[in-house]
């Protein structure tokens, strides 16, 4: 039972819109009858929870391949290519059996249908489709143009496609067609050697597996690549079978002692080369014509990283040389390094689960401490190596890399931490064109992006790993002293330290990475640039003499005003952070360029968006020198702005000290609000009204714009009745009220002076609102109501 389960072992795989198969997942194949499909039909359950992936109808007229001895290929509907891929041979040849049984075809054919698709022109060809073989000419050197002309009539049929590749593959015809090619090649005739270019090269053409199990085999391969080395465009022939003998050496690190994985990887090496050097480019076939051939190489790709992934002692041993022998030589630890990239490439065409699976086991068995001793050796090409694996791993998971890194903070000194390696590797990157600084710079954008980090229930990626990375981190890629001068360390006072394009190059890296700080960050960074003054230091960059670097600091800074966040516009604004951006714009001297155009809009973004604390400070400190400016409206427009707040800020100071100035007289005399009448003056108002003289003025009534005589007075002195706002405009009746409580006392005998007479000016509506006059004290001088007094003085009061 178990031996029928293994055999019946199988990956289930679905091509996709991209001609990419996709793995549907593993399990176990079976054939029954379905009685919802009323007929014979394949299972695949899975072998986790025994789901069902697959249930399909073995159709009579549907064309099922097997290719490789371990694979079963058929199409359902138009554009939907299903494959069964076996554990072992024995279980494909058992399946196959029922699937011929059905059909009623031999099972030792590798396909069961002739597939149909001909046009209506196609119908009517003088090759008759009731003919079941295409018949090949004898082949011998003087029938070649013949054969060729066969095989190239029926390219353009695919009924006659399917003949000829069964006609060549049951006579053999390829092993001939080799001789052949020996033959003219020892007599050097070149006129056959062209023609056999041509025939091989539309056998591929015919994309047919069975073919190319055949092309390629070991006793084969070498011969299809001499035969394709003729290309009659070609004035030489080329040297494919030097290159693939004798320059692309194999090398085994590792003993490999599976032979079947070992023939594998040989095979794979060199369809591959055949598919990427010796064939024409792919624009020159039809669409989708090598299918087949990808999907070859695909398949034996799956299976080397199967094999590779289920040998535990080979890899414990590749980790074992790779990380932690010292005695290991620079040029074998570079094959190890090597052989260990081109593993990870080939789980590319893994699927995403599978490819999950694969990554854990390096994880597990220690690629990453292993990667830390191979990103600090001084050899380029262990290096790059190095980046591209941490790459494929970074990509892929970034979360179980953070995980790694964050272990190491309890375990390892700080200098020794994966992530303080890359930030270093960076920062010395010899490279001219600085392709690893780039890459590892991507890797580090990955690993602190927070959209890619997770939070659970339990704990949070995002706050724990970016606590960590400012903690152990930032500082390295900031203030490290190395070979191209970091950032700090570049900037010493006020003038930028090392020039070399390199170094500016490595400056702008850092600025790009910090600006993505600043906008997928937030208190964390916030702190350090202002705790480290980080701003200033790189806008000392401003006076850079790259362009491209001064660019890169003004988009930091722009980065930083676009957040529109008042803790740090505050901070630009109390360490004056315009003055380099305002150098530079008067340096740059008006010259229509990148530089002028950004900062234009930097300060255009401040205006639009209102930015005030903002384009106040820019006018208040720079606005002499940016009047200059007139060929763009920007700075015109910030400085009218200004002027009208200010002019708004006057009015508003100008209504709050003359309130200021009324509350402060009234408050000193009678310490009440100025409108409010207590019972006692309303009751002296009443009982008295009828007593006064007729000839005396009259006192005025709460319906009446008569200001009280102090008031008047105190508005009147400043000479300023014209513009300041007083009870006689404020289209209200102001209250009359006794100088204090001693003289409410005294009677109104007193409050009218010795005369019992006091004069006031009156609102008739004929005279002008301000006209005004002074009234008498009862002892016939001004009223003690202090003259106006400054701002400044009323405040200390």
């Amino acid at each position: 039972m178990a031996d029928r389960m293994a055999r019946r072992r199988v990956k289930l795989y679905a091509l996709n819109a991209d001609r990419q198969w996709d793995d549907r997942g593993t399990g176990h194949v079976t054939s029954s009858y379905v009685e919802r499909l009323k007929g014979m039909s394949l299972l695949v359950r899975a072998e986790s929870d025994g789901s069902l992936l697959l249930e399909s109808r073995i159709q009579a007229d549907t064309a099922y391949q097997k290719q490789q001895g371990t694979l079963i290929v058929w199409s359902e509907g138009e554009n939907f290519d299903l494959a069964l891929s076996f554990q072992e041979k024995a279980g494909c040849d058992e399946i196959w059996e029922k699937i011929c049984q059905v059909q009623g075809k031999d099972p030792s054919v590798d396909i069961t249908q002739d597939i149909v698709e001909e046009s209506e022109d196609e119908r009517f060809d003088d090759v008759s489709d009731s003919n079941p073989w295409v018949e090949l000419p004898p082949c011998e050197i003087g029938r070649l143009e013949d054969i060729n002309e066969v095989i190239s009539n029926c390219l353009h049929s695919p009924v006659r496609r399917e003949k000829l590749a069964i006609a060549l593959e049951n006579e053999g015809y390829v092993k001939k067609l080799v001789s052949v090619f020996h033959t003219c090649e020892d007599l050097e005739n070149m006129e056959g050697l062209h023609l056999l270019y041509e025939i091989f090269k539309n056998i591929f053409l015919l994309n047919k597996n069975a073919l190319f199990e055949i092309m390629f085999a070991d006793d084969t391969i070498f011969d299809v690549v001499g035969c394709l080395e003729y290309d009659p465009s070609s004035p030489y022939p080329k040297r494919h079978r030097q290159y693939l003998k004798s320059i692309a050496k194999f090398k085994e690190v590792i003993p490999i002692e599976n032979s079947e994985l070992l023939s594998k990887i040989h095979q794979t090496y060199r369809v591959q080369y055949i598919q990427d050097v010796v064939l024409p480019t792919p624009a020159v076939f039809e669409e989708n014509m090598l299918s087949t051939l990808s999907s070859f190489i695909f398949f034996n790709k799956v299976e080397i990283v199967s094999l590779i992934q289920e040998d535990e002692r080979f890899l414990s041993e590749l980790f074992h040389q790779l990380g932690g022998d010292e005695d290991v030589p620079t040029e074998k630890r570079r094959d190890l390094v090597l052989f260990l990239k081109e593993f990870c490439t080939f789980s590319q065409t893994l699927q995403p689960t599978s490819r999950e699976t694969f990554f854990k086991t390096l994880s597990s068995l220690g690629v990453l401490s292993a990667l830390e001793i191979t990103l600090g050796l001084d050899d380029a090409i262990i290096k790059s190596a190095s980046i591209d694996i941490l790459s494929y791993i970074v990509e892929f998971s970034p979360s179980m890399v953070r995980e790694y890194m964050m272990q190491q903070q309890h375990k390892t000194e700080e200098e020794q931490f994966l992530l303080n390696i890359i930030i270093e590797q960076m920062v010395v990157d010899s490279d001219p064109e600085m392709g690893g600084a780039v890459q590892l710079m991507g890797i580090l954008r990955i690993l602190i992006d927070p959209e890619n980090m997770m939070a659970t229930v339990t704990k949070s990626e995002r706050a724990d790993f970016l606590a960590f990375f400012y903690k152990h981190s930032m500082h390295y890629l900031v203030e490290i002293l190395c070979v191209a001068a970091p950032l700090l360390s570049n900037t010493v006072g006020d003038e930028v330290g090392r020039e070399d394009y390199s170094s500016a190059q490595l400056l702008a890296l850092i600025l790009e990475l910090l600006a993505f700080c600043v906008e997928h960050h937030t208190y964390h960074i916030k702190n350090y640039i202002v705790q480290r003054d980080l701003l200033k230091r790189i806008l000392v960059l401003m006076k850079s003499k790259h362009t491209f670097l001064v660019l890169s600091a003004l988009r930091f800074m722009r980065k930083i005003i676009g957040l529109r966040d008042d803790f740090y516009n505050r901070h630009i604004i109390n360490s004056n952070l315009f003055a380099p951006v305002v150098d530079a714009f008067v340096r740059n001297n008006g010259r229509y360029n990148l530089l002028d155009s950004a900062i234009i809009e930097m300060f255009e973004y401040i205006k639009v968006e209102d930015i005030k604390t903002l384009w106040m400070s820019v006018v208040e400190k720079f606005g002499e020198v940016l009047a200059q400016v007139d060929y763009v409206q920007t700075f015109h427009a910030l400085r009218m702005r200004y002027e009208q707040h200010q002019d708004r800020l006057k009015d508003r100071d100008r209504s709050a000290s003359l309130d200021g100035i009324g509350g402060v007289v009234r408050g000193t005399r009678y310490r009440r609000d100025v409108r409010d009448l207590d019972e006692e003056e309303e009751m002296w108002f009443n009982n008295d009204e009828e007593e006064i003289d007729e000839t005396e003025p009259i006192l005025p009534s709460r319906d009446t714009n008569i200001a009280p005589v102090g008031e008047l007075m105190a508005y009147v002195e400043g000479g300023e009745a014209e513009e300041e706002r007083c009870y006689c405009l404020a289209g209200e009746s102001p209250t009359i009220k006794t100088s204090d409580k001693v003289e409410k006392e005294n009677g109104a005998s007193k409050m009218l002076g010795a005369t019992g007479k006091q004069s006031l000016l009156l609102n008739n509506g004929n005279k002008d609102n301000n006209n005004t006059a002074a009234a008498l004290s009862p002892e016939g001088n001004k009223s003690p109501v202090p003259a106006r007094k400054k701002r400044s003085e009323l405040v200390k009061q």
